[in-house]
């Protein structure tokens, strides 16, 4: 070997040793409160969410305020943008989390996702811009998943997972009420300085407390591990799509359902306050309604129809809520009917638990992962796809505001509903309207899947692949793909 490969690999070994001091001490303990818990996942999510939902009054404002008169073109390019930079990188930042540790990138992924909270009363532009890129690393959820799968057994993992959708939903459901209240009395400037609080509290709680779930991996043979392009790649798992028929009867029936949910979430809340006329108050009220009733839905209300009526009716009667919802929503003109489509809407939650439930209980055990993978593959696209859609489609129908004051005193927004109907009396929302047909499509699709099959995909090349989603010896849990009421990347 030649003097200089001799430096080369001194100075790798000691930047390894060096890494490896910072997120475990000295004889292999790993730093933190305690030993590694759900309980530490569960307070890193609770914390970011619920600075992110403080936030949901004062950004539909800002929002308005910045793009006045593309406002939701501009949103749905922003919140697109994000996800589909969430979607390219989620897989490269679990296999990295492999190698390096979950702590780290815990720290990483918390830092920039929050990262854009103080920028609102500086610059808003600079805020929406941050966002964008922001979600090359707003992928908290893979982390955290990744860091529950270490510490837990397969038959304990569904209950772990469960515990932190939960949290995450808990989180959306008081904080946008609290924060719309603070702005109302205080200012919206205080709500700002309260989430960036919390957000740097996410950040000292993760360095002060959270220990390192894979300790006894980190060796520096490991450290030096190369990531390969197939882990890194986020297009891996959409490649095996067409390999089973009943596997892309599954996955279309998950890309044409879920695009129009992605969109509708990263649309629908600025939609109620800018075109509905909801107040701030009405927002984080309806916010935290529908929590609480999805909630409901997706626990007690699906394990009965699980067992009344088995898995596929169960997915087809969720395809039915979504499009009654989505149909409400496009043709609705009042406030109430807004509040009757929510209803709707938190029925309709049921279909991707559902959706898991019958790959779980279908696939072959070493094909789990393989189908489940899949399955959030295609999600995750939706997140970028799906908000870029929606904005484009008010776009084309110029369901826009163009510089219409929005009076908080009006009772129920009346001049805006107003408004909105005199530029669009028949259809007040058109996305929504397209979105019933694309879910139609799904149902129509949904159809015809069997309800017993045996799911046969080629996993050969994928136990790498996995190994960037989670603990490399830790089989994905049937539970794992499941995913909280709205995605990180688009709260």
């Amino acid at each position: 070997m030649t003097q200089a490969g001799k430096k080369k690999k001194r100075a790798v070994n000691r930047s390894i040793m060096l890494a490896k001091k910072i997120i475990i001490k000295d004889g292999g303990t790993p730093q933190g409160i305690g030993s590694p818990s759900v309980y530490h996942a569960v307070i890193v999510i609770f914390l970011e969410f619920f600075a992110w939902g403080l936030l949901t009054a004062p950004t539909l404002v800002v929002l308005h305020e910045t793009f006045p008169k593309h406002t939701f073109l501009m949103n749905g390019l922003i919140q697109g943008v994000k996800g589909l930079l969430s979607f390219l990188s989620a897989p490269l930042i679990g296999a990295l989390s492999d190698v390096w540790g979950r702590k780290s990138f815990l720290l990483l992924t918390v830092f920039f996702t929050c990262a854009p909270i103080p920028l609102m009363k500086i610059s808003p532009w600079w805020y929406f811009a941050v966002i964008s890129v922001s979600g090359v690393f707003a992928v908290t959820f893979s982390v955290v998943f990744a860091y529950v799968a270490d510490i837990t057994q397969e038959h304990e993992r569904s209950m772990a997972y469960g515990l932190v959708s939960a949290t995450f939903a808990a989180s959306l459901v008081t904080s946008p009420a609290i924060g719309a209240y603070l702005g109302r009395a205080y200012g919206d400037s205080l709500v700002v300085v309260l989430a960036t609080a919390i957000a740097l509290l996410d950040i000292c709680f993760i360095l002060v407390a959270v220990p390192e779930s894979l300790p006894e991996k980190m060796r520096p043979a490991s450290w030096g591990a190369p990531i390969s392009w197939e882990q890194a790649d986020p297009f891996a798992s959409l490649k095996k799509v067409g390999q089973d028929s009943i596997v892309l009867l599954i996955c279309i029936t998950v890309f044409l359902s879920y695009l129009p949910e992605a969109g509708q979430y990263s649309s629908f809340f600025l939609y109620l306050r800018q075109i509905m006329g909801f107040s701030s108050e009405s927002v984080a009220a309806f916010i935290a309604v529908l929590g609480i009733l999805s909630i409901i839905a997706q626990t007690i209300v699906l394990s009965l129809l699980m067992r009344s009526i088995g898995n596929k009716n169960t997915i087809l009667l969720g395809l039915g809520f979504q499009i009654l919802q989505l149909a409400w929503y496009g043709f609705g003109s009042e406030p109430w009917m807004m509040w009757a489509a929510g209803a709707v809407a938190a029925m309709s939650s049921i279909t991707f638990p559902a959706v898991s439930a019958l790959v779980s209980r279908t696939a072959d055990a070493d094909q789990q992962g393989v189908v489940q993978g899949m399955i959030t593959g295609i999600r995750g696209l939706c997140n970028g796809l799906g908000p870029a859609l929606y904005g484009f489609i008010f776009y084309i129908f110029h369901v826009e505001l163009n510089e219409l004051p929005m009076p908080e005193s009006a009772p129920g927004g009346s001049v805006v509903a107003q408004y909105h109907l005199q530029q669009n009396s028949i259809i007040p929302g058109p996305p929504f309207l397209f979105g019933a047909c694309s879910v139609l499509l799904a149902l129509l699709v949904a159809l015809f899947i069997p309800e017993h099959t045996n799911l046969n995909v080629r996993s050969s090349n994928w136990k790498k692949h996995c190994g960037s989603h989670g603990h490399p010896h830790s089989p994905q849990a049937p539970g794992e793909a499941k995913e909280p009421l709205l995605q990180d990347t688009n709260v």
